[in-house]
């Protein structure tokens, strides 16, 4: 882990926008906050994410802590994504992020061109989460 904490910067909040920047990185961590996943159930869900761009974001949340990849001994061998504790940790702030992208567009007077926010709340939240 050595290498890597010298990749990041020292900042706090630098870091922690390093760490969840990338065009897909909420799209893909959202779709695993409902737990495990497949690469082709995530290419599915996030149809316009290349799957070479795809893996490469999961490779660096893999990296930075954010998700696990579970490999199942089966023929044709079976690949699963999950959302680490501390990549969960991220749904309130990823929340916080898209209400504050509402408002900016509000304050802009440009709602009519804003997507609908896909990060929601979840209120049955599983209490045995993997400590992945």
């Amino acid at each position: 882990m050595a290498k890597l904490t010298k990749r990041l910067p020292m900042l706090p909040a630098e870091r922690a926008l390093k760490v969840i920047s990338g065009r897909w990185k909420a799209v893909i961590l959202y779709h695993l906050f409902d737990g495990p996943r497949r690469l082709s159930a995530l290419k599915a869900v996030v149809p316009d994410i290349t799957q070479k761009v795809l893996i490469q974001q999961l490779r660096e949340m893999e990296e930075h802590g954010l998700v696990s990849r579970e490999i199942f001994a089966e023929v044709p061998s079976r690949v699963e994504y999950s959302a680490t504790l501390l990549g969960l940790s991220l749904e309130p702030i990823l929340l916080a992020l898209c209400q504050w992208g509402q408002h900016h567009a509000d304050e802009l007077n440009e709602m009519d061109r804003l997507a609908d926010c896909i990060i929601r709340p979840r209120q049955a939240r599983h209490t045995h989460a993997s400590p992945n």
